[in-house]
């Protein structure tokens, strides 16, 4: 009877017992369900062929357009400044820090809704701000979807647009460089504008405060003084003779002048000293107001073209061949998850 026990347990115990996984044992287990792998590897792949058919899954074409942003941020400070003191090269690409800011341009909300005006995406993607619950919502998702903004490894930037219509999949894509350029000598402008305004205030403030002294100078010329060292001079020389000469009254007369003259004299050296000063800071505002002048009222591309958009002429989504094969990768494991599934609870 014990060895019938110990029979009957061992027998349990090789039942029980896990086999090792081998190569021969996947092998026939496949084997086993090749017909199940290949009906679902075939239904997979007509699957994928339906669902990418033009009629159901409409094809989208892409067009890009590169281009390097530039470093110059003043017109007049890149064109009108002398060689040796230029910050930049007016021809000179931008770096990483140029890249990053056209990519904030790009990205941002006043250009995306000129973008939207300008080629009526709202009608073009079908949304109807009377029917739709959330329009800015779809409309918003559908940008994300479409557009796409980046930095390439050599420090261009990359717009990249997603659309039906390959045509106008292009002009999306240069309309936006074209908008990029415009929108950033605004942002310049909202600078450069005000600049030129102080800078023209000082130089009328300076101006007529030059007309002040001139208004002086001639009050004192008015006078008789129309030049101090001069006239001091000459009348030195009058008094010297009048003295050698006994002319007594004579002399009075020119003392008396003398006097007059050293009153007002000290008025009017500080007077030619102040003109040439306030003259100088003129020429420099004038020089100042003309630069201005120029940012406000002239414009300089904030791009360099690298590809403009093009017509595309092959689709780049869906890629058919990709999704069959992701189709049929994903199809294949998820049956042989299955069926061991199966295998196992049979046993």
């Amino acid at each position: 009877m014990n060895q019938n026990l110990n029979s009957s347990s061992n027998n349990l115990i090789d039942e029980n017992e896990v086999k090792p996984i081998t190569l021969v044992g996947i092998v026939n287990f496949f084997w086993r369900w090749r017909k199940v792998f290949m009906i679902s590897a075939l239904c997979a792949i007509i699957f994928s062929v339906v669902l990418t058919h033009p009629a159901i899954t409409k094809p989208k074409y892409s067009a890009r357009h590169i281009f390097y942003p530039t470093k110059n941020n003043s017109i007049s400070n890149a064109l009108l400044t002398e060689l040796s003191q230029r910050q930049s090269d007016p021809l000179e690409f931008g770096e990483e820090i140029e890249a990053e800011k056209a990519l904030q341009v790009l990205q941002s909300g006043t250009l995306l809704a000129r973008l939207v005006r300008n080629f009526n995406l709202l009608k073009h993607y079908g949304i109807d701000p009377k029917t739709e619950k959330y329009p800015q919502y779809a409309l918003d998702n559908k940008i994300k979807e479409n557009f796409s903004f980046e930095r390439t490894r050599y420090l261009s930037i990359k717009i990249e647009v997603l659309d039906e219509d390959p045509k106008m999949a292009a002009d999306l894509a240069n309309g936006i460089a074209i908008l990029y350029d415009s929108i950033t000598t605004e942002i310049q402008n909202q600078v450069a504008t005000p600049a030129l305004q102080i800078v023209e205030r000082a130089l009328n403030d300076k101006r007529g405060k030059i007309q002040n002294i001139k208004d002086e100078l001639r009050k004192l010329g008015q006078n008789g003084i129309t030049n101090y060292e001069e006239q001091s001079r000459a009348l030195a020389e009058e008094i010297y003779k009048a003295q050698s000469s006994g002319k007594v009254s004579e002399m009075k007369k020119l003392l008396e002048e003398q006097k007059t003259l050293v009153a007002s004299g000290g008025d009017f050296i500080a007077l030619n000293e102040l003109i040439k000063l306030e003259e100088e800071k003129e020429s420099d505002l004038i020089t100042q107001y003309e630069k201005r002048k120029v940012d406000v009222g002239e414009t300089l591309s904030h791009k360099f073209t690298v590809e403009s958009a093009t017509m595309p002429e092959i689709k780049a989504w869906p890629k058919r061949t990709f999704i069959i094969v992701l189709s049929v990768l994903g199809t294949f494991f998820a049956t042989a998850l299955m069926l061991a599934s199966i295998e196992l609870f049979r046993r």
